[in-house]
This record gives C-alpha cells, sequence and structure tokens, in this order.
C-alpha cells in the first residue's frame, strides 16, 4: 500500500490571515508560502502521494463557488507546477462550518475517502496541519499528525511540530523512524 501526505491547505501551502490576504476567495487571493514548492516536490521524489484535504466554508456560506474554488486550485497546481511539484488529488468540504457533515475536519471522511480510492496506508502516511481540526482529523482517520507554523493555539497533541512544510519535509529526507 502506498504512503501519503495529507496536506491542509490554508496555512501550510498558501498564505491565510496576512498582509496581502485574508481569505482565499479567487485565484488572484492564492500566494504559496515560502519553501512549499520544494516540500511538495521533495515529497513527490520520496514516492509519497500529495493530498490536500480543505475545508472550504466560504462556498457554504456563499463567499465563493465552486467553480471558483476550482480556479483557486487549478493557480495552486500551476504554482507548485513551476516547481515541478504536484498534488495527487484534492478533496474538500464545501459546507458551512457548523455543519455536522462527516467530511469538515476534525472528521476524518476526506481522509478515509482518499485513501480508498488512492490504496493508501493510513498508518504509514501524515497529516499536516495548522489547527486543531487539522490534526484532529489526522489522529481520527489514523495517521502521524504534523503541526506546522504558528497560526494559533493549538490544543491538540501532534505527534510532531515543525515551523514549515519544508522544515518537516526535510526532516522525513534525513531519515525520520518508522
Amino acid at each position: 500500500m502506498q504512503e501519503a501526505v495529507f496536506l491542509d491547505r490554508d496555512g501550510v501551502i498558501n498564505e491565510v490571515l496576512s498582509h496581502r490576504v485574508r481569505f482565499v476567495n479567487k485565484a488572484s487571493d492564492f500566494y504559496l508560502l515560502e519553501g512549499v514548492g520544494e516540500a511538495v516536490k521533495s515529497l513527490n521524489n520520496m514516492g509519497f502521494k500529495v493530498f490536500v484535504v480543505t475545508n472550504q466554508g466560504g462556498v457554504g456560506l456563499g463567499y465563493m463557488t465552486e467553480s471558483a474554488l476550482e480556479e483557486v486550485h487549478q493557480k495552486m497546481r500551476d504554482d507548485l507546477a513551476a516547481f515541478g511539484a504536484k498534488i495527487d488529488d484534492i478533496a474538500y468540504c464545501p459546507h458551512k462550518p457548523r455543519a455536522s457533515c462527516a467530511c469538515r475536519k476534525p472528521g476524518a471522511q476526506m481522509l478515509l475517502d482518499l485513501a480508498e480510492k488512492h490504496g493508501v496506508n493510513l498508518r504509514k502516511s501524515y497529516m499536516v496541519g495548522d489547527r486543531d481540526q487539522d490534526i484532529e482529523a489526522g489522529k481520527r482517520a489514523g495517521t502521524k499528525t504534523v503541526l506546522v507554523g504558528t497560526r494559533e493555539e493549538t490544543k491538540s497533541e501532534a505527534d510532531m511540530k515543525f515551523k514549515d512544510l519544508l522544515t518537516f519535509t526535510k526532516w522525513l529526507i534525513d531519515g525520520a523512524p518508522d
């Protein structure tokens, strides 16, 4: 079975709540964080499947359409391609933040669905996020959990913490223990 790295989007891959952008509701709001292109390319080179799992409540709240979300995701793919990096698949929850759906993180459904679709061994995979809901989703899915960034105080205990995706990826390259 395949190993994978599941990535939250906002705050892990791209800027959010920054001096340039508050929320990413259109492609022109999308800015890769420093080192992300290199990090994803390294994950690709190491043989990991790379997935994005993202809550996109702005769709359910009417701040953006699903077609606008697809344009944002296409910009993400294009920006990563400039580094020779690729995302294998994207799952998103379009429901409102307080929706009681199985797909919205901290629920694990997006991870479970991608794992089934792509033959992923969740126990040998990682969920990388910057918020409690990401870490909880990873735990519920059975992945190792990685907290990156300093976006908010977290209560969840991630298995590991790194300043950003690139630092985590370098740790993997250097021979992370199983």
